[in-house]
């Protein structure tokens, strides 16, 4: 009897208790309205829920690097200038303004930078050293940073970065001095192997996508402690990206060389704990989901693409 027990249970292992389950995402499969002008390699995707807008950032000779879309999926307008490489996007609604972040990992004379536009296009703030890759904090340099969160308080979080010779999680206040930085080369507590992805929580944690490392390291953000990292979901593929779904019950990670787009449960207030993936969006192959964004309003999730060169939307059952 004690056997039979242990052969179910070995049974189980082989099945994870999301693949049995009801999916809770489906795709629209009328976003966008017309996929024709993805024509360069979509890296990342920025939703602006309280306008309505999807921003998309893309690679290529000759493209528009960056696609404005309403989440209607109808396409408005793009811009190009002093965008070589985009990596990351964000965007960050206050009081007064809107404004859109993007990290550029360019080689060329507007790369190694984090760059703030107007919602038209403007360039209205450079960070890093333009052309020039560092670890410097003054002048701030940068090489490769992969993505920016900022925060309505102004300070923002870059991780940094994509496979350049950085691998820190940096916290800057509104006028762009470090408040504190986490990070180097390393499998070691608080180290990094590319983070890649980075998110704050309304709890004041921010988690990082550590991405070779295959792990999502937790931080707190006021003093830059750390509070916890979770490896076990990630044997298969690391973590690509890191978004909260709009109640912030369960993160969003997409797994690039599988496919993949994980639903982890999200740790209320206390310890990290040990990560648990509830559910699973699986991609077609050769897909390549890179990062993700997710709609704060209506919950849905939109997932750049690079193997497929266009943005999916999924939208909650």
């Amino acid at each position: 009897y004690v056997f039979l027990c242990f052969q179910v249970l070995k049974a189980f292992d082989y099945f994870p208790p999301w693949k049995g389950q009801q999916q809770m995402y489906k795709l629209d499969i009328s976003w966008p309205k017309i996929p024709e002008y993805f024509n360069g390699q979509t890296f990342c995707v920025a939703v602006d829920s309280l306008h309505g807008l999807v921003y998309v950032g893309q690679r290529g000779d000759n493209v528009p690097k960056v696609l404005v879309f309403s989440e209607e999926g109808y396409f408005l307008y793009s811009w190009n200038n002093t965008v070589e490489m985009p990596h990351g996007i964000f965007v960050l609604n206050t009081a007064t303004d809107s404004s859109v972040w993007i990290t550029d990992v360019g080689t060329g004379k507007y790369g190694h930078t984090v760059k703030q536009y107007s919602p038209s296009g403007k360039l209205m703030q450079v960070l890093g050293t333009p052309g020039n890759a560092g670890s410097s904090l003054n002048p701030l340099q940068f090489d490769q940073p992969a993505e920016v969160f900022v925060e309505e308080s102004g300070d923002m979080y870059v991780v940094d970065g994509d496979g350049g010779m950085n691998n820190r999680l940096l916290k800057l206040s509104q006028d762009y001095k470090e408040i504190w930085l986490s990070g180097e080369n390393g499998t070691g507590i608080g180290q990094f192997k590319i983070p890649h992805s980075v998110t704050v929580d309304p709890f004041g944690r921010v988690w990082v996508a550590d991405r070779d490392n295959r792990r999502i390291q937790v931080f707190d953000k006021v003093t830059g402690e750390w509070l916890g990292a979770w490896s076990s979901c990630f044997s298969e593929d690391g973590p690509y990206s890191v978004r909260f779904t709009a109640n912030y019950k369960y993160l969003i990670v997409a797994q690039l060389n599988i496919n993949r787009l994980a639903i982890l449960a999200a740790p209320p207030v206390g310890a990290i704990g040990d990560c648990a993936i509830v559910n699973a969006i699986q991609l077609a192959d050769e897909t390549k989901p890179h990062l993700v964004d997710v709609d704060m309003k209506s919950g849905a999730v939109y997932i750049a693409e690079i193997g497929a060169q266009q943005v999916q939307k999924y939208v909650p059952i």
